[in-house]
């Protein structure tokens, strides 16, 4: 329930703090007293529209603060916590108004968006007037109204699952689908390029060693050239070996009278030519390698230029061509495999669908049922407040199964008729100001067992009405009353009788603000007071000794 609102610098309200209880509060006050300030100031707090002009004569800024008694378990502990804010204790609204027209919400003292604090509002209070567009007015609210009369919220909510898990199913069949479509188209040019590819054959690493094999070719006639000088140095005449053997030879000649001296020298040799026969057997080895070839160097750079033409045509490394075969393989064994997913797809959305559907016509026959009953018990509220030529429908119009939503097969609208004869219409169009009031009453009457907001608001309901109208008003108000935390502003004083709390809203006096002239108070009134005030409601602006009287047996028939 809303326990306290402070404002400052609203219109002409420059400071005001309420403390506000459980149960029905009468608001009264003459004609442009301020209430409507008050409301004002209330809906600011809590998301409404902001208005520049709500800010005081000479301030710069202007403050509303409502803070708010709940339960637990209440929806707007969830929504702040699903926002990352403080859930604990009081929740407190907070709105700064700006005379530029800025505007600034806050949440338990944390700066949040209008968006946020409109959201955490509508969970907290509803307020009903002459002017109100919103709550049950509100024909987009209709179908959560009437699901909530009838206690079908699971199953609204199992429909809403089953939905998104359609709409998910036929996501994904279209994705694959446009993915199939798309791959079909480049199915030939994919075969095409793999046997290419194939017939191609390219290994990793190949480019490299075709390069250096091509090289290594191109320079073999003068590798040839050096290798035969080498081979000549070694082995021709003159050269190592016939030196070395010619020494060896000496040298063992001798070696018989060197008494050993020569042994070392002669092992020496000996080793070396051992060594120069090596080197020269590795140099044949290398002059067979290095024969040149033309048809084989030709081989070699046909190969060569094949790869790297491929990988020019594919924009790849020539070592990533095999790679790139083997992802295109897949690209196609994909599409070949891609006709029986699209087929399993297929058959996920149309179970998918089938299950919404199911639960969508399940979920609309039980609005169909309920909606009659809604329509009863409004009807036995409308006759004691004056509206029993009146008509009330709830309309539950069954949709064509391509228009179905999240919400299911149905639009609900709540239709009046107020003659007999009258076609049936929106309450917001075919109601007066003061009828519409209280068929919005006969409606909350109607669903107070089925939860609302915590506070509940009611512009002048009595509009237009008096007597045992009245009395029936404020009878209805009270039995809301005992559910939820009641506020009417009201000129009935049998309204204004059946309150437990009443404040009384003037104009007038010396504003404690040095810029205003006029401002609006609010008084707390105990029982004398009330006395006062109602016997003022029920005389005029002249208090008799008859009206005062008059208003005692109002508030003891009202204890």
């Amino acid at each position: 329930m809303l326990s306290a609102l402070s404002i400052r610098d609203i219109v002409l309200i420059d400071r005001l703090d309420l403390a506000l209880a459980r149960g029905l509060c009468a608001l009264t006050g003459e004609t442009g007293a301020g209430k409507s300030i008050l409301l004002d100031a209330l809906g600011l707090a809590i998301g409404a529209r902001a208005d520049a002009g709500l800010v005081g004569q000479g301030a710069e800024q202007g403050s509303v603060t409502a803070v708010f008694d709940l339960a637990a378990d209440h929806p707007a502990r969830t929504i702040l916590r699903d926002n990352d804010l403080d859930a604990e204790g009081d929740i407190i609204l907070r709105r700064v108004q700006a005379k530029d027209g800025r505007t600034r919400a806050f949440i338990n003292d944390q700066p949040v968006s209008v968006g946020l604090l409109r959201q955490v509002g509508d969970e907290l209070v509803e307020i009903h007037g002459q002017h109100d567009e919103r709550g049950l007015l509100d024909v987009s609210g209709h179908r959560a109204v009437l699901d909530a009369f009838g206690g079908l919220e699971a199953k609204a909510a199992e429909v809403r699952k089953l939905w998104t898990t359609a709409a998910e199913a036929r996501l994904a069949f279209a994705e694959h689908e446009a993915s199939l479509a798309k791959a079909r188209a480049e199915q030939d040019y994919l075969r095409h390029v793999v046997g290419e590819l194939d017939e191609l054959a390219p290994e990793p690493g190949e480019e490299t060693s075709l390069a250096e094999e091509r090289t290594l070719m191109m320079h073999s006639e003068k590798i040839a050239a050096d290798l035969g000088e080498a081979q000549d140095a070694l082995s021709g005449d003159g050269g190592l070996e016939a030196r070395l053997n010619q020494a060896l030879r000496r040298l063992s000649r001798a070696a018989d009278q060197a008494a050993g001296r020569l042994d070392a020298g002669i092992a020496a040799l000996e080793r070396t030519l051992v060594e120069a026969a090596d080197a020269r057997e590795e140099i044949e080895r290398a002059m067979r390698a290095l024969e040149f070839d033309p048809a084989r160097l030709e081989r070699v750079e046909t190969r060569l230029f094949a790869l790297r033409a491929a990988g020019r045509k594919h924009n790849v490394a020539v070592d990533n061509l095999a790679a790139l075969a083997d992802r295109l393989r897949e690209q196609l064994t994909e599409i070949e495999g891609g006709e029986a997913k699209l087929a399993r797809l297929s058959q996920e959305a149309d179970a998918a669908r089938a299950a919404y559907m199911k639960a969508a016509e399940t979920l609309s026959a039980a609005r169909q049922k309920i909606a009659a009953k809604l329509d009863q018990e409004v009807a036995r509220e409308l006759k004691p407040l004056k509206l029993d030529k009146a008509t009330f429908k709830t309309e539950v119009a069954v949709l064509k199964p391509g228009d179905a939503g999240p919400d299911g097969l149905d639009r609900v609208s709540f239709l009046i008729s107020t003659n007999p004869g009258a076609p049936l219409g929106p309450l917001i169009k075919i109601a007066s100001g003061g009828e519409l009031s209280r068929f919005v009453l006969a409606l909350k009457v109607a669903l107070a067992s089925r939860g609302s907001a915590p506070t509940l608001i009611f512009d002048e309901v009595d509009a237009g009405v008096g007597g045992a109208v009245a009395e029936a008003v404020g009878l209805r108000l009270a039995e809301l009353a005992r559910t939820a935390q009641i506020l009417v502003v009201t000129h009935s004083p049998q309204v204004a009788a059946r309150a437990q709390h009443h404040l009384r809203i003037s104009k007038g006096g010396e504003a404690k603000s040095k810029t205003a002239k006029v401002a609006t108070r609010v008084d707390v009134l105990d029982r004398q007071d009330r006395r006062e005030e109602i016997a003022r409601m029920l005389a005029g602006s002249t208090v008799t000794d008859e009206a005062r009287a008059a208003a005692d047996r109002l508030i003891e028939s009202h204890p």
